[in-house]
């Protein structure tokens, strides 16, 4: 990082570093113009212009997986980008007036998706690391999640703590590929407990739908806030952040959360866990007929046939965070219950206290725990499900995410027409070379060291390796001390090997 980094602005041109981009040019062609490309660099700050309308931008010669059927994949391919939008993917575009980004040796794919995502949680990373969900009366489990975070921790937030954790979360995974979140944040303790989530989101610079869940203080403006908050940051589709509405069916007065999310016209989204004692809850709402297309279920560990059934009847969404369900004691997570019901399924990160919130993770969670258990069948001689495929894994990350979120009209897939989150991922890496099967590479052998490049409607958040536009260093030390006033105000002691 260089002299002229501003925290405030998009980073600036290193001049210690390698030339970015191609000028657009109209007088070159074919390998000429893209010897050109790479030499002729000018220094104008494209990464300040991406995602404008009018800038062109043509991501050149990677492996595209455009995660969709219609559009195909691409050993050698091409994406052309105009402002936000993805205009055309081919095996090969011609466009002499865009910008050229020089995508050899990478694999160019939609970005991640997370369907849930405790992020104001971000500066307690590792602090809750052995913890299991809820006290099961053993001593060495008297520190769990449930007490020692929604009861403890969480109650000391001050606005500012919010903001901090929210905008460094949200980075950190930008910065690891994963373009859109889900943040379930229940943190809503005020109005400006609220706000500084959104304000968190919103500064981070990538899709971002705010979950309005649970606050707990006296005189919370939760749930009637929901109001006021979709009326103020959320009147319009065309934006990058949308809203769902949180409705915890353990928390007494859930009935007014659903009728204010069917209301507004919000997606509903509650955690379903059986360590919680929420089945016979669950049951009794799948017998009401309640459930819509509307709701996201969270993890939905535990839960009967019957409710399943009622779930998938009524085109429910289900979100899993694998590692972190069988790492939490939530329940064994019910994935080929949900894929042999037919229903959509999404990958989340879920609470960064105990487990990373990368989407490597995620995917390999998902994929061998699915293989574990059918290769066991198929072991026992009986009959075993198919085989999860690494370019199934990928769906799951990605475009099925998008469904989840009613966010497939804009994201989850490179289409012409939607928008450009899209990442490039470095499959000449020491940890990948030589490449030789694309969603095998992003799925079994990559990690976040791979993210090159990252693009949210167009706009480039991450080059070569560097996120821009944000002092890291100076956001770390803020988070460091919002960790600090927590810790204190909680009465808990820092210790490094507890």
């Amino acid at each position: 990082m260089c002299r002229l980094c501003s925290p405030t602005t998009p980073r600036a041109l290193c001049p210690a570093r390698p030339p970015l981009f191609s000028p657009p040019t109209e007088t070159s062609s074919g390998a000429a113009a893209a010897q050109a490309a790479r030499t002729n660099i000018t220094a104008a700050p494209l990464p300040e212009l991406s995602g404008e309308k009018g800038t062109r931008i043509l991501i050149k010669g990677g492996v595209v997986m455009s995660v969709d059927d219609a559009v195909g994949n691409f050993a050698k391919g091409d994406v052309l980008i105009e402002g936000s939008k993805i205009v055309e993917v081919a095996a090969h575009i011609d466009a002499a007036d865009a910008h050229v980004i020089d995508a050899s040796g990478k694999i160019v794919m939609p970005g991640f998706i997370d369907t849930h995502h405790h992020q104001f949680e971000t500066g307690l990373r590792s602090s809750l690391s052995d913890a299991i969900v809820v006290n099961d009366g053993k001593p060495e489990n008297a520190r769990n999640y449930y007490e020692a975070m929604l009861l403890g921790f969480s109650q000391h937030y001050r606005p500012e703590d919010v903001y901090i954790n929210e905008l460094y979360g949200g980075l950190a995974q930008l910065d690891a590929g994963v373009t859109t979140v889900m943040d379930v944040s229940q943190i809503h303790h005020s109005a400006q407990h609220s706000d500084a989530a959104i304000e968190g989101l919103r500064d981070a610079g990538r899709r971002g739908v705010f979950g309005y869940f649970e606050g707990w203080w006296d005189g919370k403006e939760h749930p009637g806030g929901a109001r006021r908050i979709r009326e103020q940051y959320f009147s319009s589709d065309d934006q990058l952040l949308s809203m769902v509405m949180g409705g915890e069916i353990y928390i007494e007065g859930y009935e007014e959360m659903w009728q204010i999310g069917r209301e507004l016209d919000l997606q509903i989204a509650l955690h379903v866990v059986t360590t919680f004692g929420m089945t016979p809850t669950f049951d009794a709402l799948a017998k009401k007929g309640v459930f819509g297309p509307d709701n996201i279920f969270i993890h939905m560990t535990g839960m009967t046939d019957d409710a399943w059934k009622a779930a998938a009847d009524a085109g429910a969404h289900v979100s899993l965070s694998v590692p972190i369900e069988m790492h939490m004691r939530h329940g064994q997570p019910p994935i080929q219950k949900a894929l042999d019901l037919g229903m959509s399924v999404s990958l989340s990160s879920d609470v960064e206290c105990t487990m990373s919130a990368d989407f490597f993770t995620q995917m390999r969670g998902m994929i061998t725990l699915q293989r574990m258990h059918a290769n066991e069948l198929a072991l026992g001689g009986g009959d075993h499900p198919s085989l999860m495929r690494c370019s199934d894994a990928i769906r799951h990350a990605t475009i099925e995410g998008a469904k989840g979120l009613r966010l497939d009209g804009k994201t989850g897939s490179l289409t012409p027409g939607k928008e450009a989150d899209i990442i490039l991922l470095d499959a000449e890496a020491l940890n990948v070379a030589p490449l030789n099967n694309a969603p095998g590479a992003v799925v079994t052998l990559m990690d976040r060291t791979n993210v090159d490049t990252v693009m949210v409607a167009g706009k480039i958040r991450k080059w070569q390796g560097q996120l821009l536009g944000h002092d890291l260093d100076k956001l770390r030390s803020e988070l460091e001390q919002s960790r600090d006033y927590i810790f204190e105000k909680a009465g808990v002691q820092q210790d490094l090997f507890a």
